[in-house]
């Protein structure tokens, strides 16, 4: 089927390695939009969405997610701006790591459609129920009792994509 959404959504890949330039407002205003569309469970929004792109601030964020991950090097593969995704607690609202995903899924593929980079990062979970990741919590002005659910290393790719992988046999099925 020839479409602009299906091509978009076919050829955007995740990007590791981005140019040291920051984003345009306006880029990144977009992209923070998209996630505000996502579909969340009974329309709640109960996903929160926090940029960053303060420098101290983003190696401060790499370095905990680094110790959780286990090395020295920046799991946000060098990305000027960083998107964090928190949402409540799953036992207080048992849809929130889905509508975070889909806040997410959003947002990469805003990201791709205007010509950006990004990658999911994982471990915000860990990540921000730390005391650390609590008083950063506080200073972003989240309300309490709220996690991490990924984030986004987002910026322009330092190279071309890398070409897809292949998609696995019957990966679908269609039962009528």
């Amino acid at each position: 089927m020839d479409n602009a959404v299906i091509s978009a959504l076919v050829q955007r890949r995740s990007v590791r390695a981005y140019r040291p330039e920051q984003i345009t407002d306006d880029e990144l205003r977009t992209v923070l939009e998209a996630g505000t569309w996502a579909p969340t469970g009974m329309g709640r929004q109960d996903p929160w969405i926090v940029a960053v792109q303060n420098p101290e601030l983003l190696k401060k964020l790499s370095r905990m997610n680094a110790a959780f991950l286990g090395v020295d090097s920046d799991p946000f593969y060098g990305a000027p701006t960083y998107v964090l995704v928190f949402g409540s607690d799953p036992a207080v609202w048992k849809n929130s790591v889905p509508d975070g995903s889909l806040v997410l899924g959003n947002m990469m593929n805003a990201a791709h459609a205007i010509g950006l980079g990004s990658c999911w990062i994982n471990r915000e979970r860990e990540m921000f129920d730390t005391e650390e990741g609590k008083a950063l919590m506080k200073e972003f002005g989240l309300p309490d009792g709220l996690i991490g659910i990924g984030a986004l290393a987002l910026g322009y790719p330092a190279g071309p994509a890398r070409d897809p992988k292949p998609r696995k046999e019957n990966y679908y099925r269609i039962v009528k």
